[in-house]
């Protein structure tokens, strides 16, 4: 089958399960990134079947669901905190509620530009600043330490796409995985910067990607406990909840993980302090005198 860059296409093979971008071909080889999980593949060109406008649509549509479903319980859940934090800052509502809070600021490296550019609509929906700097993976560990010094973020996304080959060896080889070395790289390069994990917060990982040796690079939170794919928005959910965090309060591992579509299966950590501070008194413009 004549395949071309940037068709939309499943795998034959694999029961047709996964969307995919068509990213680069050859006549007996093409490589593919999905659209919606970050998994890199590839694949036999007589494998592939080009999705269909209709059945397009219909996936289009269940994504956007599962998507939305997400975005709500962040939301009831960023209500929840917000309404912790008024009760304390007015101490129990007793007095005026003019706080000021200083917001986490995140680094998102990205080895999927379109990913990018979908995580940034995310974190500015839900009120994030975000830096977005987009690299293939490989470029990740050569550039992170000179971002880190610039932008200076609490917390950092380290992401893009990976997979795991039997071909290449064993589950507990990071050499059978195509980009888990270089996230490790790019996490250990960042704690050269950085070292205590509450200072800087980072997740690092892709679809299958190698966990335990992310974790012991020194990421806070990691993918893949089980080697399984995970959502391109995942990430976000888990910077926006140590983000929202008071940075007296801990969140637990599950807490972190509660509102991500993929779960404990795909994604892990530690116990993280949280990142928000609050502070008053916040005084109008009006308010303020002239001395």
């Amino acid at each position: 089958m004549n395949v071309s860059k940037g068709e939309l296409v499943t795998r034959n093979s694999y029961h047709n399960d996964i969307l995919f971008r068509v990213i680069h071909t050859t006549e007996d080889h093409v490589l593919l990134h999905g659209e919606d999980v970050r998994l890199a593949a590839d694949a036999d060109p007589e494998d592939l079947q080009i999705v269909e406008k209709r059945d397009l649509e219909r996936y289009r549509k269940k994504e956007k669901e599962k998507e939305d479903y997400s975005y709500r319980l962040f939301r009831q859940d960023y209500q929840l905190m917000k309404e912790k934090r008024e009760y304390e800052s007015t101490e129990g509502y007793h007095q005026d509620s003019s706080y000021f809070q200083i917001p986490a600021r995140v680094l998102h490296l990205d080895g999927d530009r379109l990913y990018l550019k979908k995580c940034i609509d995310v974190y500015q929906r839900i009120g994030l600043q975000v830096h977005g700097v987009h690299l293939s993976e490989k470029d990740m560990p050569l550039e992170i330490a000179g971002l880190v010094r610039k932008i200076q973020p609490d917390i950092i996304i380290i992401t893009g796409h990976d997979a795991y080959s039997r071909n290449k060896g064993m589950k507990s080889d990071i050499s059978a995985y195509r980009h888990s070395k270089f996230f490790a790289e790019t996490v250990r390069e960042a704690r050269q910067v950085v070292p205590h994990l509450d200072q800087l917060v980072i997740f690092a990982g892709a679809c299958q990607s190698h966990f335990e040796s992310l974790i012991r690079a020194g990421a806070n939170f990691a993918s893949s406990p089980s080697r399984i794919n995970i959502h391109a928005l995942d990430p976000v959910y888990i910077a926006a909840k140590i983000a929202y965090t008071p940075f007296m309060e801990k969140v637990s591992v599950w807490e972190a993980l509660r509102n991500t579509m993929t779960g404990a299966k795909g994604l892990g950590g530690v116990e993280t302090r949280g990142l928000l501070r609050t502070g008053m008194p916040y005084l109008k413009e009006e308010e303020t005198e002239e001395y």
